[in-house]
């Protein structure tokens, strides 16, 4: 059986890269500039984690996904900006879903969601943080309520489609 290929704008990066390093003494300050600067730099992804490190001292454990022409930008982002000593990497593949962009109406206006397709299925959906943000801002409501207006209209879109 040969090797199944994903669909057309399902696709697997072959070329991706995932570093990390364990950093102390950083306040989380620090830590934000240094996760923007990294998103501005062309890194896919970047978070952090609690770690404790040597003699229980707590840390970060700063982790990020790049592909392989960033990976000496990164580094010297690293190096500069934090107080590590050394950065481990190596190569990784990440499968990536078709992405779709819809657009659900609530009582405060259109929202867009963002749909995850696994072949032809839908296996995510959710609503563009920003533009829930925006409408909660414009009219004074809770975030979560803007939230569950997105599920309800698309659950209620759903229905009607079957």
């Amino acid at each position: 059986m040969g090797k199944q290929l994903p669909p057309p704008n399902e696709h697997i990066d072959c070329e991706m890269v995932k570093m990390e390093v364990n950093l102390d003494d950083m306040s989380g300050e620090l830590l934000g500039y240094v996760m923007d600067l990294l998103f501005e730099h062309g890194a896919n992804d970047v978070y952090y984690t609690p770690i404790f490190m040597k003699k229980n001292r707590p840390g970060t454990l700063l982790q990020l996904l790049c592909s392989e022409r960033k990976v000496d930008e990164m580094k010297s982002i690293l190096f500069r900006e934090t107080t590590t000593l050394g950065i481990r990497y190596y190569p990784l593949s990440v499968h990536r879903l078709e992405r779709i962009f819809v657009t659900v109406h609530t009582e405060w206006g259109p929202i867009t969601v963002k749909k995850g397709l696994y072949g032809e299925e839908v296996v995510q959906w959710a609503p563009e943080y920003e533009d829930c943000k925006q409408i909660a801002r414009t009219y004074g409501i809770p975030l979560k309520n803007v939230y569950d207006a997105v599920r309800r209209a698309e659950l209620m879109k759903q229905d009607l489609s079957n």
